[in-house]
C-alpha cells in the first residue's frame, strides 16, 4: 500500500495546469475484485453492517462530502433524520471521501474525522467510489497520486460501514434474484489532472484500465439485475462547471479534458446500464436521457459538503436536457427501486438552519 514517487513541480499550479510532461509515477500492485468478496480480508473484530435480503432497495445517493466540516455535519443530520423516519438500506459515496488529498494510510485519523464520525448513526453499508481528491499527489485533487487509493480499499478491513473491498467492484441486491446491481468503477486513471502517462500500469491502455473495462463488459452481460447502475466519481455528462467527459473543465487539450473517460462511457457503460451516479460537480442534477446517452440517464449528486455557487459558471457549449438542477443548495438523493419501478427524491439542506426540504419526488421508470 505504501510507495509511489512524488511529482515534482510548482504547487501554485491549479487544476488541469500541468501540460503532458508532468505526471506520476506511482507504481504498484493493485487490489481488484470482480464482487463484493474478500480483495481485502476484514480485520479481526470488525463486523461489517449486513446487506438488506428485501426487495425494495432504498439507497441514500451521496457525494464529494468528506471535509469534515460543518456543511458535512449538517447534511448527515439530515440524512439521520430521514433514516429515522424512512430507513436506508444502503448508500453509495460518490468520491471525494477525503479532501483535501486522500488518507495517508488505510488507518489514518482523516477516516474518523471525514467519515465514520459525520455518519455516525448511518449504520448500514456505504458503497464507496474513489474521486480525484482521494488520489492527489502535489495539491489537492489533481488526482496524480493514483496508488494513493489503495489506502482507503485498506480501510475496508477496519470498518463496519466503509465498503470498498477493492477500487472497483460490483454489488447485486438481493443476492438472489438481484433488483439491482451497481458497478463501482475507478476512472481516475482517465481523468486525472495529472495523468500517468510515466507508468505503463495505470496508463489508458495499461493492466489496470484493461483489466477493469474487461471486468466490467463481462459483469454488464452476465448480471441478471433488473437494474444495472453504474457509480462513478467523474460524471459523463454535466450541465455544472465540471463539464462533460471530453470537455473536462472547458478545455479542449487532450487528455487533460478527460477525452479517455468519454471514450471509456462510450464504449462500455452507456447504452449498458441503467443510470449513472457521479460527483464531482458539487450540484445536484438529474439530466434526462438522450440519443447521445444511448437511454442512459445521468445523475450527479456532489453536494454533501460543497456547492458551487448561487450564481454557477455552467458548462461551456451549452446545456443537456434535465429535470432537476440546482448548484447552490447542499443537499442528497435517494433513489428506491424494486422489481418494476425507480423513485428517485432529492432532498436540500440550509446551512444555515438545518432545515431540509425535498425538492424534487419522480418516478424516472
Amino acid at each position: 500500500m505504501s510507495g509511489g514517487q512524488r511529482v515534482t513541480g510548482d504547487s501554485r499550479i491549479g487544476r488541469r495546469g500541468f501540460l503532458a510532461g508532468a505526471a506520476t509515477a506511482a507504481a504498484g500492485a493493485s487490489l481488484v475484485g470482480l464482487s463484493p468478496a474478500d480483495a481485502v480480508p476484514v480485520e479481526a473484530g470488525v463486523s461489517k453492517f449486513a446487506f438488506p435480503a428485501e426487495r425494495t432497495v432504498r439507497v441514500l445517493v451521496t457525494g464529494d462530502a468528506g471535509t469534515g466540516t460543518r456543511s458535512q455535519w449538517a447534511v448527515a443530520d439530515a440524512m439521520r433524520e430521514h433514516h429515522r423516519r424512512q430507513p436506508f438500506s444502503l448508500a453509495l459515496g460518490l468520491g471525494d471521501n477525503i479532501y483535501e488529498s486522500g488518507p495517508n494510510s488505510g488507518v489514518d485519523v482523516q477516516f474518523a474525522d471525514k467519515f465514520e464520525n459525520p455518519n455516525a448513526g448511518l449504520d448500514f453499508p456505504w458503497l464507496m467510489v474513489l474521486g480525484n481528491h482521494d488520489t492527489s499527489s502535489i495539491f489537492g485533487g489533481d488526482g496524480g497520486w493514483l496508488l494513493r487509493g489503495n489506502n482507503e480499499v485498506e480501510y475496508h478491513a477496519h470498518s463496519a460501514r466503509w465498503w470498498m473491498p477493492s477500487r472497483y467492484y460490483s454489488v447485486r441486491l438481493p443476492e438472489e434474484n438481484p433488483v439491482v446491481e451497481f458497478f463501482v468503477l475507478d476512472i481516475n486513471p482517465l481523468a486525472s489532472y495529472i495523468p500517468p502517462l510515466f507508468d505503463p500500469y495505470w496508463t489508458v491502455d495499461g493492466q489496470f484500465m484493461n483489466e477493469q473495462r474487461a471486468w466490467l463488459d463481462r459483469a454488464i452481460t452476465e448480471s441478471p439485475a433488473k437494474w444495472k447502475i453504474a457509480c462513478t466519481h467523474q460524471p459523463y455528462l454535466n450541465n455544472g462547471p465540471r463539464g462533460d467527459a471530453g470537455r473536462y473543465e472547458g478545455l479542449a487539450i487532450e487528455p487533460l479534458n478527460g477525452i479517455h473517460a468519454k471514450r471509456f462511457f462510450e464504449d462500455h457503460v452507456v447504452g449498458k446500464c441503467h443510470f449513472i451516479l457521479s460527483g464531482h460537480d458539487h450540484s445536484l442534477q438529474v439530466l434526462e436521457p438522450t440519443s447521445e446517452s444511448k437511454g442512459t440517464r445521468q445523475i450527479i449528486s456532489g453536494a454533501a459538503a460543497k456547492t458551487v455557487g448561487a450564481e454557477p459558471k455552467l458548462t461551456p457549449g451549452g446545456t443537456h436536457p434535465v429535470l432537476f438542477e440546482n448548484y447552490h443548495q447542499l443537499g442528497y438523493m435517494v433513489m428506491e427501486l424494486t422489481a418494476s419501478t425507480a423513485d428517485l427524491r432529492i432532498v436540500t439542506v440550509d446551512l444555515a438552519n438545518g432545515g431540509a426540504d425535498e425538492a424534487f419526488a419522480r418516478r424516472l421508470a
